[in-house]
Protein backbone atom coordinates (compact mmCIF):
# COMPACT_ATOMS: atom_id res chain seq x y z
CA UNK A 1 0.00 0.00 0.00
CA UNK A 2 1.54 3.49 -0.89
CA UNK A 3 0.09 7.05 -0.56
CA UNK A 4 -1.11 8.13 -3.69
CA UNK A 5 -1.72 11.94 -3.24
CA UNK A 6 -1.81 14.44 -0.25
CA UNK A 7 -4.33 17.76 -0.46
CA UNK A 8 -4.54 21.21 0.52
CA UNK A 9 -7.12 23.87 0.37
CA UNK A 10 -5.72 27.41 -0.82
CA UNK A 11 -6.54 30.74 -1.37
CA UNK A 12 -5.37 31.58 -4.46
CA UNK A 13 -5.09 28.37 -7.02
CA UNK A 14 -3.34 29.92 -9.52
CA UNK A 15 -0.49 31.33 -7.32
CA UNK A 16 0.31 27.77 -5.47
CA UNK A 17 -0.15 26.46 -8.66
CA UNK A 18 2.99 28.35 -9.93
CA UNK A 19 4.90 28.34 -6.61
CA UNK A 20 5.12 24.66 -6.74
CA UNK A 21 6.13 24.61 -10.68
CA UNK A 22 9.05 27.43 -9.76
CA UNK A 23 10.33 25.87 -7.08
CA UNK A 24 9.55 22.44 -6.55
CA UNK A 25 9.32 21.39 -10.60
CA UNK A 26 5.74 20.53 -10.21
CA UNK A 27 3.82 19.21 -13.64
CA UNK A 28 0.15 20.50 -14.06
CA UNK A 29 -2.44 18.53 -15.07
CA UNK A 30 -5.66 20.30 -16.54
CA UNK A 31 -7.86 22.46 -14.37
CA UNK A 32 -10.67 20.60 -12.65
CA UNK A 33 -14.42 22.30 -12.09
CA UNK A 34 -17.26 21.24 -10.58
CA UNK A 35 -19.95 23.85 -11.40
CA UNK A 36 -22.08 22.42 -9.11
CA UNK A 37 -19.62 22.90 -5.92
CA UNK A 38 -17.24 25.59 -7.09
CA UNK A 39 -14.89 23.27 -6.47
CA UNK A 40 -11.30 23.96 -8.38
CA UNK A 41 -8.64 22.06 -8.42
CA UNK A 42 -4.81 20.98 -9.93
CA UNK A 43 -2.67 17.87 -9.47
CA UNK A 44 0.42 18.58 -9.77
CA UNK A 45 3.17 15.81 -9.92
CA UNK A 46 6.61 15.98 -9.09
CA UNK A 47 9.38 13.36 -9.51
CA UNK A 48 9.03 9.97 -8.57
CA UNK A 49 5.15 9.55 -8.70
CA UNK A 50 4.32 12.02 -5.86
CA UNK A 51 1.16 13.85 -6.16
CA UNK A 52 -0.11 16.86 -4.41
CA UNK A 53 -3.62 18.15 -5.32
CA UNK A 54 -4.79 21.93 -4.52
CA UNK A 55 -8.08 22.53 -4.08
CA UNK A 56 -10.26 26.08 -4.27
CA UNK A 57 -14.25 26.05 -2.89
CA UNK A 58 -16.04 29.33 -2.53
CA UNK A 59 -17.60 27.45 0.90
CA UNK A 60 -13.81 26.98 2.27
CA UNK A 61 -13.41 29.30 5.81
CA UNK A 62 -10.29 30.34 6.85
CA UNK A 63 -8.78 29.39 10.40
CA UNK A 64 -5.90 30.84 11.68
CA UNK A 65 -2.86 29.27 11.42
CA UNK A 66 -0.38 28.24 13.86
CA UNK A 67 3.17 26.39 13.26
CA UNK A 68 2.26 24.33 16.24
CA UNK A 69 -1.72 23.24 15.25
CA UNK A 70 -2.33 19.63 15.36
CA UNK A 71 -3.37 17.84 12.11
CA UNK A 72 -0.94 18.15 9.28
CA UNK A 73 2.52 20.10 9.89
CA UNK A 74 4.08 20.08 6.51
CA UNK A 75 5.30 18.85 3.82
CA UNK A 76 8.81 18.10 3.05
CA UNK A 77 10.70 17.84 -1.02
CA UNK A 78 14.11 16.03 -1.01
CA UNK A 79 16.31 17.85 -3.11
CA UNK A 80 19.47 15.35 -3.24
CA UNK A 81 22.10 17.10 -1.32
CA UNK A 82 22.87 20.28 1.08
CA UNK A 83 24.44 22.45 -1.38
CA UNK A 84 20.69 22.15 -3.27
CA UNK A 85 19.18 22.77 -0.03
CA UNK A 86 21.11 25.85 0.61
CA UNK A 87 20.71 27.14 -2.89
CA UNK A 88 16.96 26.76 -2.82
CA UNK A 89 16.46 28.00 0.44
CA UNK A 90 18.39 31.18 -0.55
CA UNK A 91 16.36 31.39 -3.85
CA UNK A 92 12.96 31.32 -1.88
CA UNK A 93 14.00 33.93 0.50
CA UNK A 94 15.40 36.28 -2.24
CA UNK A 95 12.13 36.13 -3.37
CA UNK A 96 10.62 37.03 -0.38
CA UNK A 97 9.42 33.79 0.94
CA UNK A 98 9.70 33.12 5.04
CA UNK A 99 12.90 30.66 6.70
CA UNK A 100 11.83 29.14 9.59
CA UNK A 101 14.71 27.43 10.01
CA UNK A 102 17.84 26.32 8.78
CA UNK A 103 19.33 25.51 6.56
CA UNK A 104 20.88 22.94 9.54
CA UNK A 105 21.32 19.78 10.63
CA UNK A 106 18.71 18.60 12.71
CA UNK A 107 18.98 16.27 16.08
CA UNK A 108 17.15 13.20 14.01
CA UNK A 109 19.95 13.58 11.17
CA UNK A 110 18.19 15.42 8.60
CA UNK A 111 19.75 18.70 6.73
CA UNK A 112 16.91 21.02 5.60
CA UNK A 113 15.29 24.26 5.97
CA UNK A 114 11.78 24.78 6.81
CA UNK A 115 9.68 28.07 4.86
CA UNK A 116 6.84 28.93 3.88
CA UNK A 117 4.83 28.30 1.19
CA UNK A 118 2.62 31.49 -1.04
CA UNK A 119 -0.10 30.45 1.06
CA UNK A 120 1.67 30.04 4.49
CA UNK A 121 2.34 26.41 4.69
CA UNK A 122 5.26 24.60 6.21
CA UNK A 123 7.44 23.10 3.71
CA UNK A 124 10.62 21.31 4.32
CA UNK A 125 13.55 21.31 2.25
CA UNK A 126 15.44 18.22 3.06
CA UNK A 127 18.77 16.68 1.15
Amino acid sequence: MRINHAAVFVEDLERAKEFYKRYFGAKENKKYHNPNTGLETYFLSFEGDVRLEIMKRPDTKENEKSLFQLGYAHLAFSVGSKNKVDELTNRLEQDGYTVLSGPRTTGDGYYESLILDSENNQIEIVE
